[in-house]
């Protein structure tokens, strides 16, 4: 594990004198690594489970983070709809026990035939009879914290906070939608390689700044003028107010936007989740480090309503991200010179940009 102490990042709390963190942040492959160490396993974890945890019953192997952290875990869904998370790795020698999504009523391991219930506890072992102070704690399963939100499962290996915070400021916002009625949109999710670090592709999303310069469309159907952000303690946002020609949302009375022609909620989550909602639903980028120097962002789509898509501020979500890619991965070869140290903040756009990295600073000290 690496030694964090080194790091030692400040950026000032008032935006109005902060500095961004500096360039070496983004270039020292020590504090990458760190990142994978301590900064992610403390973050809370989006899932993307499709259609496989629909039945009690079902149990859904995946990775924390692949690529990355790379930890095998399980979620599993009882007779009552509750959803769990456990370690995908035997208690006996570390073999990986859940291969494929399914349903189960027990979960063997297909190497020595160690066998465990839906609840991670073993409850046989062959040829062990002689061995003594057998069964102990540890050859159960470890259970890993899970939060869940409508539909939406999320996992920490570690949680440095409480997941229900980021699950109220969601709510607040957006639980008047019916978010159980989403549908899981395959044909439109898909995945992009940047070639950049991972922070700077969520240095982008998190300002509006950059939209009349990168985005003439969305530009277009946005009133930039009007555009805003709220900071929280572990996630943020920004609203996009739209123009008359615009979808906008239908927002309830004694909603805390009502009255104002809302095109499109974008939350982000630290340190990498982001969940843009529009009228017609929902997408999830998830921003997965890869390498020092590139990463992929998950889009997973969640539709409710089609007929909104046209005239959305998401209209072409893969029109705008390329051109996101276009700046960040330009950035990314910017940070290499050795003119470039640390920026400032836009004290009127940057606020949430100011909001991440004081977070990075905290969580790499």
């Amino acid at each position: 594990m690496s030694n964090t102490s080194k790091f030692n990042y400040t950026v000032h709390p008032d935006i109005q004198r902060a500095e961004t963190l500096p360039a070496e942040f983004y270039r020292n492959p020590a504090v990458f690594e760190a990142m994978r160490d301590t900064l992610f396993p403390r973050s809370w974890q989006w899932i993307e489970t499709g259609e496989h945890l629909e039945q009690n019953g079902a149990v859904f192997p995946f990775q924390s983070i692949p690529g990355f952290v790379n930890e095998p875990l399980f979620l599993r869904k009882d007779n009552e709809g509750q959803v769990q998370c456990f370690s995908n790795v035997c208690t006996h020698r570390g073999n990986i026990l859940v291969h494929n999504p399914g349903v189960y009523k027990k979960l063997v391991c297909n190497y020595h035939g160690r066998r465990f219930d839906l609840n991670g506890q073993m409850e046989f072992m062959p040829e062990f009879k002689e061995a003594l102070d057998f069964p102990r704690p540890c050859d159960h399963l470890t259970e890993i914290p899970t939060a869940f939100w409508a539909q939406f499962p999320f996992v920490s290996l570690d949680p440095a906070f409480d997941f229900q915070k980021v699950i109220d400021v969601l709510q607040e916002r957006n639980g008047f939608m019916p978010l159980t009625q989403f549908r899981y949109a395959p044909e439109w999710s898909r995945d992009y390689l940047v070639n950049a670090h991972w922070a700077l592709y969520c240095d982008n999303y998190l300002e509006g700044f950059h939209i009349p310069f990168v985005h003439p469309g969305l530009n277009q159907a946005l009133d930039y003028d009007a555009y805003d952000t709220e900071v929280f303690e572990y996630c943020n946002l920004q609203i996009g107010i739209g123009d008359a020609a615009t979808e906008c949302f239908d927002l309830p009375e004694g909603h805390v936007d009502y009255g104002k022609r809302v095109a499109g909620y974008y939350f982000w989550v630290f340190p990498n989740m982001m969940f843009n909602f529009y009228p017609w639903g929902l997408s999830v980028n998830i921003v997965k480090p890869m390498s020092i120097k590139q990463c992929k962002v998950r889009f997973i789509m969640y539709v409710y309503d089609e007929s909104k898509m046209e005239q959305s501020a998401g209209a072409d979500l893969d029109k705008v991200e390329r051109e996101d890619e276009f700046v960040v991965e330009n950035v990314q070869r910017g940070i290499q010179s050795r003119f470039y140290q640390t920026g400032r903040f836009s004290p009127k756009r940057e606020a949430c940009v100011h909001h991440f990295h004081r977070l990075l600073a905290q969580f790499i000290h």
